[in-house]
């Protein structure tokens, strides 16, 4: 069985020649026709040895991020880690819907803004390169590690500090604007999970105790309420079972205006509010 065939046998007929295609794609530069040519079959012996280390990586259900080391989000190339959430191209929306705040002459410009739990500093990059005076957090340093690598790597201006919002230092700084995804899989949803995102992604980055699913967005909420200045909003990546649960949260600490958005899957997403 050659390593198309084992690709579609694990993961399905479509997913599995779709990673197959990326995977000749972005490592050996050969296209969908060059396959369809046969002249995957026609590679070198070194790249057959490379193929087969790629295949047997993903046959263990290692993300295709990690194995490449990087992923695209909002048109830049970010690195990749195990220390650090995958990029969503959901989460592009939560980049999109700050942006459009700024863009409708609702904050100042420049906005500061500040991303809690930044992760691979997808969110925060993507801001700073969009002329956003920008602050990014988390309690992991191997996630600071790659975000600081990607934004050197991007030229982005962001200051990242090391800091968990659930124990956040004093301080009297004021934001525009801030935005997050934080954790919010609760802990029983994990058995509904992809097996590439529950064994390789760090589980820090995404799980939450079913006995408080809302703890971080309490714990940013509470952060905001006294950090952004008047008129500041607040933009929330969502879990989206609990789109109530958060209008309730969120008017709690005096945020007005709540809106919760859908994704591209018609799933609530996006939540947004001002104090």
């Amino acid at each position: 069985m050659n390593c198309l065939q084992e690709l579609k046998q694990h993961y399905g007929q479509h997913e599995g020649y779709a990673l197959y295609r990326l995977i000749m794609e972005e490592c050996f530069e050969l296209s969908h026709t060059d396959i369809l040519l046969g002249k995957d079959n026609q590679i070198s012996p070194e790249n057959q040895v490379r193929l087969r280390e790629i295949t047997e990586r993903l046959l263990k259900d290692e993300p295709i991020q990690y194995i490449l080391g990087y992923t695209y989000f909002y048109g830049y190339r970010f690195h990749t880690a195990p220390g650090a959430l995958i990029p969503r191209p959901e989460t592009e929306l939560l980049v999109d819907t700050a942006l459009n705040i700024i863009k409708e002459g609702k904050t100042n410009v420049p906005p500061r803004v500040l991303d809690i739990g930044t992760g691979s500093g997808c969110i925060a990059i993507s801001m700073a390169l969009a002329d956003c005076q920008t602050t990014a957090m988390d309690i992991s340093e191997d996630a600071l590690a790659i975000a600081i690598q990607n934004a050197e790597a991007l030229n982005a201006n962001v200051n990242f500090i090391h800091e968990n919002i659930l124990q956040p230092q004093p301080n009297t700084q004021q934001w525009d604007i801030i935005i997050s995804n934080p954790p919010y899989i609760c802990l029983h949803e994990a058995l509904e999970m992809e097996r590439n995102v529950l064994y390789h992604e760090p589980h820090q980055a995404l799980f939450v105790p079913d006995t408080d699913p809302l703890i971080f967005y309490r714990a940013i909420a509470s952060y905001a309420a006294s950090h952004l200045i008047s008129g500041g909003w607040l933009c929330l990546e969502i879990n989206q079972a609990y789109p109530q649960e958060m209008r309730e949260l969120l008017t709690s600490f005096g945020f007005k205006d709540i809106h919760i958005a859908l994704d591209q899957y018609g799933k609530n997403r996006i939540a947004t509010a001002h104090i």
